[in-house]
């Protein structure tokens, strides 16, 4: 379906669109990767460490189109990387998180969080968007989370750095329309996907709670709530935000908001709606 309706939209002028994907190790993204492969794209696939380099390089060895590279975002000299790359869509993935209370978490987490997930994401997105502006054209496509959106126990962390960097992008959208330019913002906003991230960001808290909590009475009882919540409405199926991110990338005036799957999003609104 979108080779054959987005083909022509895919090039500027006679030059391939070049498309940078941050935190593109697996789950979400390698399906959309996997979705644009054969489209006219030229795709910089980027991850965090040298391990994932070596596995995404093996996946795509025998496509000329993609290019993989080592990216930590945190780090300065591996985004000065980008500073030479001729971007026309950026998606920007990378991200990371810490689970624990409020009350109790330990704020050198929460820190990280919020440098991985808001302040390196819009470093790059500021490198990327210096060569855009001058070209007057591109796409900023930033994947955010439906968690951004309502209040999570013992995710905090995770949730606040998601409804920052939903609130920076819209903010970012109305700006670059100041500037009379053809750059686009998207903001995706995914429930909850079985990639393997909600859990393992789940669970991580108890490396600590189980030893000293102020809740260490209710361990018990967060984890059978926890594993219910992620049975009765974790997705094993992810084509829902696969097509939403691929529209996006593949569109030529995409919307501000793409947001998956229904079921979430509605108990999102419903859920802001009475509280």
């Amino acid at each position: 379906m979108y080779k054959k309706k987005q083909k022509d939209n895919n090039i500027i002028g006679d030059k391939m669109k070049t498309i940078l994907f941050t935190g593109a190790r697996s789950g979400i993204i390698n399906k959309v990767i996997d979705n644009i492969i054969n489209l006219n794209y030229y795709i910089y696939l980027t991850v965090h460490t040298n391990s994932e380099l070596k596995s995404v390089k093996t996946k795509y060895k025998n496509n000329k189109n993609v290019k993989c590279f080592k990216l930590d975002v945190t780090n300065k000299k591996d985004r000065d990387k980008l500073k030479n790359l001729n971007i026309d869509i950026l998606v920007s993935n990378a991200a990371c998180g810490h689970s624990g209370s409020m009350a109790e978490i330990n704020m050198n987490k929460v820190r990280n969080n919020f440098e991985i997930n808001v302040f390196s994401n819009f470093e790059i997105i500021q490198i990327v968007l210096k060569n855009m502006i001058k070209k007057k054209q591109g796409k900023i496509i930033i994947i955010s989370s439906l968690g951004g959106t309502i209040p999570m126990p013992f995710l905090g962390s995770y949730s606040a750095t998601k409804a920052s960097l939903t609130k920076m992008a819209e903010a970012l959208n109305i700006e670059l329309k100041l500037l009379e330019s053809n750059i686009k913002t998207s903001i995706i906003l995914p429930g909850l996907y079985n990639t393997g991230f909600n859990k393992l960001m789940f669970d991580e808290k108890y490396d600590f709670m189980e030893i000293d909590s102020y809740f260490k009475k209710q361990i018990e009882l967060i984890k059978k709530s926890e594993n219910l919540i992620l049975k009765l409405f974790q997705k094993n199926n992810l084509n829902s935000i696969v097509k939403k991110i691929t529209t996006a990338i593949t569109t030529k005036n995409p919307k501000l908001t793409y947001k998956a799957p229904l079921s979430q999003v509605i108990f999102s609104k419903i859920y802001n709606l009475i509280t």
